[in-house]
């Protein structure tokens, strides 16, 4: 067996001990500060299992990548927030719940644009996915580059967690919250950010930062600062998981590029957030193409930052 694949195995039976003692020990004590201490220890060796392996392979990049997720999914737990809270009925939902991209579904109409998009429109994303793969990007111009490398990143992610969430949904037999809203048709950033793109990581970094800077400087500032604040915050947060995701791979110092990219994005969806609540923003009205336009060719013309590492 691939001595990667090997050690692939072992670091998810030593996440999956950790999670079952959070569900059965953790979740004994109470909510609050010594919960928390309870679950650093798990916290600390989600964060060392990555190191375990430098591999690129296709099945190290997504464990990697929910052990981040994950810690911030068991900190909220501490204080009964977030997807784990209610505590699920089982420790099979538990442990996927907390090491997978999923949440169970709450409300049934909260993402009802889901619905309105055919099946076959899944097809078409693996064809052109599968288009994708057969193409030598890195030997493309660079301006086509900056449509290709997005587009080709977009559809790998979103095929393998609606891959992820449809066995999960068949194993514990619920429904879950939709990963992705189609981004691609996003007409703002705030549209992108918030509504569209990754919604499982999103929800847990609007519980887990928005909400608590939010709070916080909600005692010091006016509450539209603070608004802004709490989503400038969750940017950073993410630019630096993304930093860290990049140094388990190639072991490297973090060039921070891809805070700056998130930074940015940060910044500028605060700026439109801001702008749209002012007079002007409320009388001068965007078309909906130009608007779309204008987000694709900013998340494109941005994504230099982001996509050297990929």
């Amino acid at each position: 067996m691939d001595e990667e694949l090997k050690i692939f195995i072992k670091v998810w039976v030593y996440a999956i001990i950790s999670v079952t003692y959070c569900y059965y020990i953790s979740s004994r004590i109470k909510t609050g500060v010594l919960r928390l201490l309870s679950i650093i220890p798990v916290c600390a060796l989600l964060y060392l299992l990555p190191l375990f392996s430098s591999s690129r392979k296709l099945y190290m990049i997504p464990f990697t990548a929910f052990c981040l997720h994950a810690n911030l999914k068991l900190f909220l737990f501490a204080f009964d927030q977030g997807p784990l809270f209610p505590l699920p009925s089982n420790l099979p939902r538990f442990i996927c719940f907390t090491c997978l991209p999923v949440e169970l579904q709450q409300n049934p109409k909260s993402h009802p644009s889901q619905n309105h998009f055919p099946k076959w429109v899944l097809g078409i994303k693996v064809a052109i996915f599968g288009v994708l793969l057969k193409v030598d990007c890195y030997n493309q111009p660079k301006i086509l580059l900056l449509v290709l490398r997005p587009l080709e990143m977009y559809l790998r992610v979103e095929l393998l967690f609606t891959l992820i969430k449809f066995l999960v949904s068949i194993t514990l037999g619920c429904d879950l919250e939709p990963v992705f809203n189609e981004p691609y048709l996003a007409t703002s950033l705030q549209d992108f950010w918030g509504r569209r793109w990754n919604l499982m990581v999103s929800s847990t970094l609007r519980s887990g930062v928005y909400t608590p800077v939010r709070r916080v400087c909600g005692r010091l500032m006016s509450s539209d600062r603070a608004r802004l604040m709490g989503f400038f915050a969750a940017f950073i947060v993410s630019g630096a998981s993304h930093e860290l995701l990049h140094f388990y791979f190639t072991r490297e110092t973090p060039s921070w590029e891809l805070t700056v990219f998130f930074t940015l994005n940060g910044v500028c969806t605060a700026v439109e957030m801001a702008v749209k609540r002012t007079k002007f923003g409320l009388r001068w009205q965007v078309r909906p193409v130009v608007s779309w336009m204008l987000t694709m060719g900013f998340l494109v013309l941005t994504g230099f930052l982001f996509f050297p590492f990929v």
